[in-house]
C-alpha cells in the first residue's frame, strides 16, 4: 500500500498507540459499514467546508452516525453559508483528495488556515477511527490521542453540538 507515511510518522514520533487496518477504498460510510470498520471502533465522518465569502476554512469532524446538517454547523461556528471545499482547498489544507479527508492531514496546513471543529459527542467515544490521508485504510486510536495529534500541528479544537 502506498499512503503518506508522515502521518504514520508523527504518529510514531508522538508515541501514540494505533491500530491500521487496510481495506478496499472506502469513499462513504456505506462503504465502511461493507467492511465492518467499526467493530475496531467508532468511524468519524470528515468535511472540509468554506464560508460563502471564501474567508473561512473548517474541518469539521462528526460523529459517523449523523448526517452532516451545514445549517445546523453554520449556527454552531457562527458563520455565513456553508458548502463543500474544492478539491484545490482539499489539497492545500490537508493533502488529500475527496473521499480521503482526514483530520490527520492538518499537518499539511502549515499557516493554520483551517478552523477545526469536532462534534462533542466525539468526546463519549473511546477508540476513533480515520483515514490517513488514503481511504484504503483506517488508522484506530482513543479519542484522546486524536486531540493530542492535531494540538501538536498547532491547531485548536473547537467542540460543537451537531
Amino acid at each position: 500500500m502506498t499512503m503518506n507515511n508522515e502521518i504514520l510518522d508523527k504518529l510514531n514520533e508522538l508515541n501514540i498507540e494505533y491500530e491500521l487496518v487496510e481495506h478496499p477504498a472506502a469513499f462513504t460510510m456505506e462503504d465502511i459499514a461493507v467492511a465492518n470498520l467499526s467493530s475496531y471502533g467508532h468511524i468519524a465522518k470528515n468535511l472540509v467546508l468554506r464560508d460563502v465569502k471564501g474567508t473561512r476554512n473548517m474541518l469539521v469532524v462528526l460523529h459517523g452516525d449523523k448526517r452532516a446538517d451545514l445549517r445546523l454547523i453554520r449556527d454552531e461556528i457562527q458563520s455565513t453559508k456553508l458548502s463543500f471545499a474544492s478539491d484545490e482547498r482539499l489539497k492545500k489544507f490537508l493533502n488529500v483528495s475527496k473521499g480521503s479527508v482526514s483530520p490527520f492531514g492538518v499537518i499539511y496546513d502549515t499557516e493554520k488556515e483551517l478552523e477545526i471543529y469536532f462534534d462533542s459527542d466525539l468526546k463519549n467515544e473511546e477508540i476513533v477511527g480515520c483515514h490517513p490521508n488514503d481511504n484504503r485504510a483506517t488508522v484506530f486510536l482513543k479519542f484522546s490521542d486524536l486531540v493530542k495529534y492535531i494540538e501538536n500541528s498547532g491547531h485548536t479544537i473547537r467542540f460543537i453540538k451537531v
